[in-house]
């Protein structure tokens, strides 16, 4: 049995209960889709004398993550196994007839080490963090560490032209409308986050606050890049993705952040 990921919510002993209910291989490999907690702390359930393969950025941060006991302790998870096996850019498994491809994105988005793991004999796709099928994403970019590299990712994702998407969260299987429908919904975000740079009025918000405290100007002012970047994308995205009317707000100051300094 290959294993990907293992998320605490879930819990390691049911993973590996519902692993046994279908068959009595044994658990061989366990592969890290990324380092974050909440997909993979529950990952100490499985057998110790495994495979674990992760990208070579998961296992520099793990190492530096492990040694902090509150890691993963947030979602009910806790300590696991580093990988034993790394790699850079590609890295095929071929267990029995099974064969799994492991590729990094050609750009930073979620975090180092975010990996693509397309399975061709089923034509399904595991890309996390980036696309919650149906719904908005998670609060600013579901943390994604890269904006520009965000927006990019979402082609590489088509172009597996998998029938099937594990994406992470949100209790349901991807496809490829669902990813060609949040890049339209990032690129409504990074159009209305490139109009409000351009069109709010940076010395009208100073003459409202003052100039004596900077912070106090420039948050209002950020605010105000916020809320008008939000009114013009939430009203046509409300009904289109769920969440919309409460996280567009967090996205558009990531994106007209990403603007002004990437």
């Amino acid at each position: 049995v290959i294993v990907v990921d293992a998320p605490p919510s879930i819990g390691g002993e049911r993973i590996v209960a519902g692993i046994a209910s279908v068959t009595d291989e044994p658990i061989t490999h366990v592969i890290y889709s990324h380092s974050h907690a909440d997909h993979i702390g529950a990952a100490g359930a499985f057998p110790p004398d495994a495979t674990y393969i992760g990208h070579a950025d998961t296992a520099a941060q793990l190492e530096q993550s492990l040694q902090n006991e509150l890691w993963g302790v947030f979602v009910g998870g806790g300590p696991v196994p580093l990988p034993t096996e790394t790699f850079e850019d590609t890295y095929t498994l071929e267990v029995g007839s099974q064969v799994l491809e492991l590729r990094t994105p050609s750009a930073l988005s979620h975090e180092p080490g975010n990996i693509f793991v397309y399975a061709p004999k089923q034509n399904v796709l595991l890309h996390i963090d980036v696309v919650f099928p149906g719904w908005s994403p998670f609060k600013d970019l579901a943390q994604a560490e890269d904006v520009p590299g965000y927006l990019a990712v979402h082609d590489e994702i088509v172009a597996f032209g998998a029938d099937t998407i594990v994406t992470g969260h949100m209790g349901r299987l991807g496809t490829n409308a669902d990813v060609e429908l949040n890049k339209e919904y990032m690129s409504a975000i990074a159009a209305a986050a490139a109009n409000v740079l351009q069109t709010t009025d940076f010395n009208a918000v100073g003459a409202v606050t003052g100039f004596s405290n900077p912070w106090l100007f420039f948050d209002t002012y950020l605010d105000e890049l916020t809320s008008a970047c939000e009114a013009a994308v939430v009203p046509e995205w409300a009904d289109r993705l769920a969440g919309a009317d409460i996280f567009t707000a967090d996205h558009c100051y990531k994106v007209y952040m990403s603007l002004r300094i990437d």
